[in-house]
């Protein structure tokens, strides 16, 4: 993928900042809770990691991985969360190299299953994901799709 350079945020610890803000820009998550859980990662507290795309000093998509993606099945963790990526780089496969960086990342630490909270049909299936059930997101009236990675 010319153009693009795809890290894990461990990598690039001076990019945590940046990421925080971009994440919470997408999402409306307060930042801090995102920093909580990247200073978390980044001083070894937490197996889990945050992935990022860059094109030049942009982010043009990212995703986490965290415990539980704000929904009543804490049974099923860990949690891909936050998935983005910028409307001007949709279409050129950043999610999909993101999320098999997250699910190979995750493996090699021993975490497999993952598991997925989204409302679309169709695109995660593309890259390994099956519907699993219906959980329900805090403060959603609707139940959402989770999705499991093996």
């Amino acid at each position: 993928m010319n153009g693009y350079r795809f890290i894990e945020l461990r990598e690039c610890p001076c990019l945590k900042d940046k990421a925080a803000a971009w994440f919470h820009e997408k999402w409306g998550v307060p930042e801090n809770a995102y920093l909580e859980c990247m200073d978390a990662c980044l001083a070894g507290d937490s197996p889990y990691g945050w992935y990022l795309c860059l094109s030049g000093d942009a982010i043009a998509g990212g995703l986490g991985i965290i415990e539980n993606d704000f929904h009543d099945r804490k049974d099923l963790a860990p949690n891909v969360c936050a998935v983005y990526t910028e409307k001007d780089h949709r279409g050129k496969g950043i999610a999909g190299r993101l999320l098999t960086m997250a699910v190979e990342d995750m493996r090699t630490k021993g975490f497999s299953p993952l598991y997925l909270l989204t409302d679309h049909t169709g695109f995660y299936e593309r890259y390994g994901w099956v519907f699993l059930c219906m959980a329900q997101s805090d403060g959603e009236a609707e139940p959402s799709r989770m999705y499991i990675h093996r």
